[in-house]
């Protein structure tokens, strides 16, 4: 009556935003079920990555490593920062490498299996070879475990004062405040040998697809802040083994399993490396003896860090005087 009718606003069209780790986690799972419940794993005619599982080859690799030379006359070690969870495998990583060069089962860092870290200082360790005693030119950094809960396990400003080479050799971490000029040990002015030159994740692979939410927040602030420092990263996926039943039997079938695959591929997605970056291995763990395909993966996992150590490197060629050119 005398008022002009009106149409209804319409609404926009929402166009609803696609969650790929939702969508890999989903029929990661579903793939799960159906090899519980049919045949067996699932393999691939051909591995993916091709890969020699002599003996002959994991005696070049061990001598290829033992030869790697930083590419800077400055830097005698390329000098390497192992982050992860709590029971991801870190610790074991460094212990599984030093095994192989000290020609048996060792553990020299402490492993927990339990909720807290066992890992309380910060540890520089060399990896000494058992037949001559020299030194690898790599040295690992171990820290405290990554915890989700606000407060506790390492601090993103450690982490950061880690990778800025302002923090000394069996630093004892302060759980209410992280480490600053003017705490005692403070390294003022640290040179290029102890800054780190490779940052690595180590990730549980049988669960990253219910890796907490604030842990994966947690470890993509220090993947930003890595970034920002031109540190290489590398994702080292533990525990390929608990993954597939078939590489459970025999390591060499890592690479065929297309589990594993898809483990890595939710590791890529997730936080943004590409596959080239992700290393699967599997560290020793309960056994005594070394095993030659479970050597292999963990040397191919040494060469790769020690690759991208270089090109961190790369960064100060000119402070030396050299060029790539």
């Amino acid at each position: 009556m005398g008022g002009s009718s009106s149409k209804p606003a319409e609404e926009p069209v929402r166009v609803p935003t696609v969650n790929w780790v939702d969508i890999l986690v989903r029929e990661y799972l579903r793939r799960q079920i159906r090899e519980t419940t049919s045949q067996g794993p699932r393999m691939l005619n051909e591995p993916w990555r091709k890969i020699d599982w002599t003996a002959e080859e994991r005696r070049r690799l061990i001598d290829e490593i033992s030869a790697f030379k930083p590419l800077l006359d400055s830097v005698q070690k390329a000098r390497v920062l192992l982050l992860g969870q709590i029971g991801a495998g870190k610790s074991s990583f460094f212990n599984s490498v030093n095994s192989v060069y000290r020609g048996h089962v060792r553990n020299q860092a402490w492993v927990g299996v339990g909720e807290t870290s066992i890992t309380l200082k910060y540890r520089t360790y060399p990896v000494i070879t058992g037949s001559d005693k020299k030194m690898l030119p790599i040295t690992f950094c171990d820290t405290m475990g990554l915890e989700e809960k606000e407060g506790a396990g390492l601090k993103v400003d450690d982490v950061i004062n880690i990778l800025k080479g302002h923090v000394p050799d069996r630093y004892q971490f302060n759980p209410h405040a992280a480490i600053q000029s003017g705490t005692p040990g403070y390294i003022e002015s640290p040179s290029l040998k102890d800054k780190i030159h490779c940052m690595v994740f180590v990730i549980d692979g049988s669960k990253i697809e219910i890796l907490p939410p604030k842990m994966e927040s947690k470890l993509k602030e220090l993947r930003q802040k890595a970034r920002e420092l031109d540190v290489p990263q590398i994702i080292l996926l533990t525990k390929v083994d608990e993954i597939c039943s078939s590489v459970k039997q025999n390591v060499s079938n890592v690479y065929r399993s297309q589990a594993v695959h898809e483990q890595m591929q939710i590791a890529s997605v997730k936080f943004g490396i590409p596959l080239s970056l992700i290393v699967p291995i599997k560290n020793y763990c309960f056994e005594t003896e070394l095993e030659n395909n479970v050597d292999i993966l963990i040397l191919m996992a040494v060469r790769q860090i020690m690759r991208s150590a270089d090109c961190y490197l790369d960064n100060f060629l000119s402070e030396e005087g050299l060029t790539t050119d």
